[in-house]
């Protein structure tokens, strides 16, 4: 099959051809059967072709495949809203809006929060991942390959280390950096929000220090700066709960959403205090694709399965058959190349590093193809693409779940 239409600026980690999958199992066009630890990055929380998604897919594409709200409101979107601002866990008035995608969903949290502070800048993370449009871009917390040749980027944008016990940035030494920031950088009276991930995705599987967030709470309360979470990965049973942020003890003013949010048909939203969300024009949000009913139709259906009993058993599961694999490879040890287990719940890294601690992101290469001519599909993360991000549907079957940790352990005894 020729890919010579097919921009060659587009990265593949895996130079296969899917064909179809169910739940946690894809298939390539050889026939080819793989687990799949990708979960196409973080988006099929509920699995391939869920049964309830792929029904209310084909229902309401008999009713009405497509209108843009904004024209003339349609019920799915209606009723989405009502049930997303329900299930988001804050004490205040929720309304929001939908997107086409989590990057959509934070350009226009940026257009949110300049209508309703006055102001421009934004403070981000080192490692951070956004989005790949324009004024995300000027977010991520990496240059390569994001920012290359590009020019200048909307802004102005600062960023900040990011403490996480996964990557030995403390709570003091981020917060000494933003005493910096505003004594040497910007004039805090400038800032229109902080935008952080309460674990971070592309940047390695970092959960966000606790109390660096309860600190970073209470700042931009004193300083009349919003907070925005960025959920587009973590969110929706990632880690256990509906949403990370809740372990972090605080409510951020906007939240970005994504991903799994409709079992794998493109929608996003940004959610959030009712007062910021109405304060732009008639006309300033809006779109015409966003909120496509068929797209609200499977957020409904994915809705209906994430009871928080569910998440909870979902993520606990899968986090003890990680942690448990990965304790025992360590006390082996499997591999002198076995690193750090990073994040929280079911959104978990393994780093690769040398015996110095040194990334390695060699072996990490090594590793994807070993893994996959094995029938196991992963995914990198990390500033140096060293961590693998296991991604696999919340929905495993505990069996294949094992059986894809096997071929894993299998590989890292293989890497040289």
């Amino acid at each position: 099959m020729s890919r010579e239409t097919i921009s060659q600026s587009i990265s593949i980690v895996h130079p296969i051809s899917l064909s179809h999958g169910k739940n946690a199992e894809v298939w390539d066009t050889t026939g080819k059967r793989y687990i799949d630890f990708v979960g196409g990055i973080g988006v099929l929380n509920l699995g391939h072709c869920h049964p309830g998604v792929v029904e209310a897919i084909r229902e309401q594409a008999t009713r009405l495949t497509h209108y843009a709200f904004n024209a003339a409101p349609h019920a799915p979107y209606i009723e989405l809203m009502d049930r997303l601002c329900a299930f988001i866990p804050v004490d205040y008035a929720v309304s929001g809006m939908l997107t086409n995608s989590g990057a959509e969903a934070a350009e226009n949290a940026l257009k949110i929060v300049r209508g309703a502070t006055g102001r421009t800048a934004v403070i981000a993370f080192d490692g951070a991942f956004h989005g790949r449009t324009l004024a995300t871009l000027n977010l991520n917390g990496k240059v390569a390959p994001y920012k290359q040749k590009v020019g200048v980027l909307p802004g102005p944008v600062y960023h900040l280390p990011y403490p996480s016990a996964d990557n030995g940035v403390t709570c003091a030494e981020a917060l000494k950096a933003m005493d910096r920031l505003f004594s040497v950088e910007i004039d805090v009276n400038d800032v229109a929000c902080f935008i952080i991930e309460p674990v971070q995705g592309e940047g390695g599987f970092l959960a966000l220090d606790i109390e660096f967030a309860q600190a970073l709470r209470r700042f931009c309360d004193e300083n009349n700066i919003l907070l925005i979470a960025d959920e587009i990965q973590s969110g929706f049973g990632r880690t256990g709960q509906r949403f990370a942020f809740s372990r972090l003890g605080i409510e951020p003013d906007l939240i970005l959403l994504g991903k799994s949010i409709a079992g794998g048909v493109p929608l996003g939203a940004v959610v959030g205090r009712k007062a910021l969300l109405d304060n732009l024009p008639k006309g300033g949000l809006g779109g015409t694709y966003s909120g496509n009913p068929i797209a609200c139709a499977a957020a409904l259906a994915t809705l209906d399965a994430m009871t928080d009993e569910q998440l909870k058993t979902w993520g606990s599961q899968q986090e003890a058959a990680i942690v448990s694999r990965y304790t025992a490879w360590r006390e082996q040890p499997l591999s002198p190349y076995l690193g750090r287990l990073t994040g929280v719940g079911a959104m978990r890294g393994i780093e690769l590093a040398h015996a110095d601690g040194t990334p390695a992101p060699q072996q990490l290469t090594q590793l994807l193809s070993l893994a996959r001519e094995a029938g196991l599909l992963l995914m990198p993360s990390g500033k140096s693409r060293h961590i693998i991000r296991l991604l696999a549907p919340l929905t495993t079957e505990p069996a294949v779940l094992e059986q894809g940790l096997d071929i894993l352990e299998a590989c890292l005894k293989q890497l040289a």
